[in-house]
């Protein structure tokens, strides 16, 4: 099994540097954006994910400059597809299970490849402008 984050200091530090902006472009992978979306459902219970995360890629984009638009940057259908996902994996553990190893086990399941999501819309719905902008219901398989 690919380890991914080597303790749950590693997910911390990748969190903080996401939200803070200073998170190299390089580390901010597929497995960075679900180890954040991990970390914030565990750490910050009270604040809606589906509303902080986009918010957090967004600015994030910005400090790396990547611009927001419809053909690049955040995509808001992704990102609380991903949110749902996360959320649903997170509940089969404990809430003693270290985020690093739930990161690695998650990325051994089939959201460990990005196009994960084209199991659930079809490209031209997904990577649509108001797929991008708003969410987009999946029009091939709903999620579970």
């Amino acid at each position: 099994m690919t380890k991914y984050f080597t303790d749950d200091a590693d997910v911390e530090r990748l969190a903080h540097g996401v939200i803070d902006g200073s998170c190299p472009k390089a580390d901010w992978t597929h497995a960075a954006h679900f180890a954040l979306a991990l970390w914030v459902l565990r750490h910050w219970p009270d604040r809606p994910a589906a509303t902080v995360m986009p918010d957090i890629i967004r600015s994030y984009n910005e400090a790396t400059g990547v611009r927001n638009t419809d053909t690049s940057g955040y995509h808001e259908t992704i990102t609380q597809a991903s949110i749902r996902a996360a959320r649903s994996f997170l509940s089969r553990f404990p809430g003693s299970k270290p985020l690093h190893e739930l990161v690695d086990l998650l990325m051994e399941t089939p959201l460990g490849g990005s196009g994960w999501v084209l199991g659930h819309w079809s490209r031209e719905r997904l990577f649509s402008v108001e797929a991008r902008r708003v969410w987009a219901e999946p029009d091939l398989q709903p999620l579970d």
